[in-house]
């Protein structure tokens, strides 16, 4: 049975998600229209050519990246309509309220997350 309180924390998790994935496409789509936007040109000087060669990179990155925590975020936000938010994928046991507020999209919980960032667990939603 789910407590009153309980479900005012989920309320105030997918709030915050639904708003971090708005922020989070606007930032892409902006990323992705400034990639566009910049065009090498033949005229550039060697420097220049570095200078910019660098900020795409830098651009490609943060799209990159964006889509990632996206991914994340959509991801948490179905676990929240089929109810198994809050419980880590790996393991089964809840994520600590104190990670959740950090990083309300995370899948795992600490220790599973450490165990993928030290090798000894796969990563289920970089494998999929």
């Amino acid at each position: 049975m789910t407590s009153p309180s309980n479900n005012q924390k989920l309320r105030h998790f997918e709030d915050y998600l639904r708003r971090h994935e708005r922020q989070l496409e606007h930032t892409v789509i902006a990323t992705v229209e400034q990639g566009r936007q910049a065009v090498a040109e033949d005229t550039l000087d060697v420097a220049d050519q570095a200078v910019f060669s660098y900020q795409k990179e830098m651009l490609f990155t943060q799209s990159t990246e964006g889509h990632s925590q996206l991914g994340l975020v959509r991801l948490a936000l179905e676990r929240l309509n089929d109810g198994s938010y809050g419980k880590c994928l790996h393991c089964g046991q809840t994520i600590g309220d104190k990670r959740l507020e950090a990083l309300p999209w995370t899948p795992y919980c600490i220790a599973c997350q450490e165990k993928i960032e030290n090798g000894e667990l796969e990563d289920q939603l970089r494998a999929a």
